[in-house]
């Protein structure tokens, strides 16, 4: 049994002052961004812009935040929403709407897509509250802290995770934030940073992880192997008992982190998964990389690292510790650009930079600190097709009609406009097509087709189809966003030509622009 944390946090966060006992949306007179651009993994599979573009509200209260995602046209509208307080317990209820499905309790981002949550002016907590992403996409989590979430005593929040992901959820940058737990399972607490069932495209940047019995978790079981493609970089974690993170399956890139007191642990790499570290700092820690607690091996490469005062245990059938002399015992090959920080300035660059109300600095590649200007977001040049630009706008398709060729049993030619990830249409058999159609005649230039949890990755080659002329409007493979020559129809048809299964479509989204 593994014992608590030993360290409680060290010093009190300073309270911050409300500017209103239930909280504020206001209406801001221009649109922001989040500082910066996304970095990693998560500027790859169409690149993350948050609420880019959108409205930008301020809120000081939990309900506010869920008022100002319930009060946009469609669950995909873009909005950046500024925090600025103490959110808790007692200021965050439900909010209803089409654009939302809230929960008292916790911060509920979930069948939602194009948001950015930043903590601005004197700061954002989010305190005993956890922040849940499920069924979402294209989301920002920017200077925020995040302390105390419980998974057991009073009160629990989000599973006791601070931020967790779940469920289909594609592209999340988590940057600048501070995670931090006063102890470990047996204080209530479970991890700081926790994705699984099918979450990919990930990066958290510049943040602190602190006092808890596990950092983080990337898949939830042995079996649960559909999360990967997830990258760490510039974060400090420090008096953790292990999970820096825990990888089952997937791959991960870890760079320019800073390691401080890793009790039991650190990056545990299991169940056939690959993490590429380079040039991260380890200190006064035991056994920072292997396969740990399972005989289901993980797999390194290795390069850079600095080890300072680093204890490794002896192998045993469930022990595989990479040191004391670590070796690549595998090649990861990243699809996207990156400086690398010399690992022996990686405790004062971290230092200086990471962790909310820090300024948003980030290193300039060389070891110093600067504040990136506010820009806005381009996909990394390398995203894979179909088309990476995300889409903008209202969803056409909630609200309007739709057919296909054939249903299986249970299934709905509905479930694929309703907003809902957790209902899906499938043909009868591997191939078929499904329609949305309109009254009159509706201009679309770009659609989205989002498979059902289980089945990602199972639709092959497709076609889009004009259901008024039957011309062909473009042709691909692979689900997700998909750009059309623009065009104003009642009618538009995706076909599955070719899956290696069953195709599950949950939603088939449609876009003017």
């Amino acid at each position: 049994m593994r014992r608590p944390v030993a360290l409680r946090l060290n010093a009190a966060l300073a309270t911050m002052a409300l500017a209103a006992a239930t909280g504020v949306v206001m209406s801001m007179p221009e649109a922001s961004a989040a500082t910066g651009t996304a970095t990693g993994y998560a500027t790859q599979n169409g690149g993350t812009t948050g609420g880019a573009g959108g409205q930008t509200v301020r809120a000081t209260t939990g309900t506010a935040i869920h008022a100002a995602l319930c009060g946009r046209a469609s669950s995909s509208t873009p909005i950046t929403i500024e925090v600025e307080g103490t959110i808790n317990h007692g200021n965050t209820a439900k909010v209803s709407g089409d654009s939302c499905n809230t929960a008292d309790g916790v911060i509920e981002l979930k069948q939602i897509s194009n948001v950015t949550i930043v903590g601005v002016g004197s700061g954002a907590v989010f305190d005993q509250l956890g922040i849940h992403i499920r069924e979402a996409s294209n989301i920002i989590i920017q200077n925020v802290t995040v302390r105390n979430v419980k998974k057991s005593g009073s009160p629990t929040s989000n599973g006791g995770d601070a931020i967790g992901m779940e469920s289909d959820v594609r592209n999340v940058w988590v940057d600048h934030t501070t995670l931090e737990a006063s102890g470990g399972e047996s204080e209530g607490f479970d991890g700081l940073f926790d994705m699984k069932d099918n979450t990919q495209y990930v990066t958290l940047s510049y943040s602190i992880l602190r006092n808890s019995g596990r950092g983080g978790l990337v898949g939830s079981s042995e079996t649960e192997l559909s999360n990967g493609f997830i990258t760490y970089h510039h974060n400090l974690y420090e008096n953790i008992d292990s999970r820096t993170p825990l990888l089952r399956g997937g791959i991960a890139h870890i760079y320019n982190n800073y390691y401080v007191k890793l009790n039991e642990s650190g990056i545990n790499s299991r169940a056939g998964a690959r993490a590429k570290v380079d040039n991260n700092y380890f200190k006064d820690s035991k056994d920072v990389l292997g396969t740990f607690y399972t005989d289901a091996a993980g797999y390194w490469q290795v390069s850079g690292n600095t080890f300072d005062n680093v204890t490794w245990s002896s192998p045993g059938s469930e022990n595989n510790p990479a040191g004391p002399d670590p070796q690549s015992n595998t090649t990861v090959s990243i699809p996207y650009s990156y400086s690398l920080d010399a690992s022996g300035c990686v405790p004062d660059i971290v230092t200086q930079t990471a962790g909310a109300n820090k300024g948003l600095q980030v290193s300039n590649g060389n070891c110093s600190p600067q504040t990136p200007t506010p820009t806005t977001p381009t996909p990394d040049p390398t995203t894979p097709t179909p088309d990476p630009t995300q889409p903008s706008g209202t969803n056409l398709s909630i609200g309007a009609g739709s057919d296909g060729s054939s249903k299986a049993s249970g299934t709905s030619f509905g479930n694929v406009r309703d907003g809902d990830m957790s209902t899906f249409w499938s043909p009868a058999g591997s191939t078929g097509s499904i329609s949305i159609k309109w009254a009159s005649a509706t201009a679309v230039s770009r659609i989205n087709i989002r498979e059902a949890s289980g089945s990602a990755g199972s639709i092959g080659s497709w076609r889009v189809i004009n259901g008024d002329t039957g011309a062909v409007l473009t042709s691909g493979s692979g689900a997700g966003v998909i750009a059309v020559p623009r065009a104003s129809l009642s009618k538009i048809t995706f076909e599955v030509v070719s899956s290696t299964g069953t195709p599950r479509i949950a939603e088939y989204e449609t876009y003017a622009g």
